[in-house]
């Protein structure tokens, strides 16, 4: 990435809906969906569906971080898919549907780690937050079927959604 962008590493289920929807925030650069914390190299959608490759269906996201900054990110991350369900979104269940951070540099994990403990002290989702947050490793892309599938497809799948009532009060400017 260059020095005028940031990229960041997400999975929280079906990667077809949170594509959709991340895409659409300003600053938004370009998103591709693809495969991410398992061991696999080069996976195939066949072999992560399995659950056995240890990857989850991830978007990577390059945005500008003049226009949108890596915790407005993960804010909008936390309101599109419930955080508070272990391996798995809506209908999808396995880890290959779980919820992770994948954090590029110790400034964003520490940012991720912050942003959960704000999540939970909110009271506002309905569990704790049980998101993964680890170290990026290889992102490797999902076949172009599944790339801009849901703008190709506008009435397909999808479990993510903005949740009115799940959006993390402003911070006091004086609290850490």
């Amino acid at each position: 990435m260059s020095e005028t962008t940031e990229r960041a590493l997400l999975a929280g289920g079906c990667f077809w809906g949170m594509q959709d929807l991340i895409r659409r925030r300003p600053g938004v650069i370009s998103t591709r969906v693809g495969y991410s914390g398992g061991a696999t190299e080069n996976p195939t959608y066949d072999q992560v569906k399995t659950g056995q490759t240890g990857h989850a269906e991830s978007i990577e996201i390059v945005f500008d971080p003049k226009v949108t900054s890596y915790r407005e990110m993960l804010e909008l991350f936390f309101q599109i898919h419930d955080p508070t369900t272990l391996d798995r979104q809506g209908n999808d269940i396995g880890t290959q549907y779980r919820s992770a951070i994948f954090y590029l540099d110790e400034t964003q994990k520490a940012v991720a780690e912050d942003t959960i403990k704000d999540v939970d002290a909110s009271g506002l989702w309905p569990g704790k937050v049980v998101t993964q947050v680890t170290p990026a490793g290889a992102f490797w892309d999902a076949e172009d079927f599944h790339q801009d599938y849901l703008e190709r497809y506008p009435n397909g799948y999808t479990c993510h959604f903005p949740r009115p009532d799940w959006v993390l009060p402003k911070r006091d400017q004086g609290a850490a």
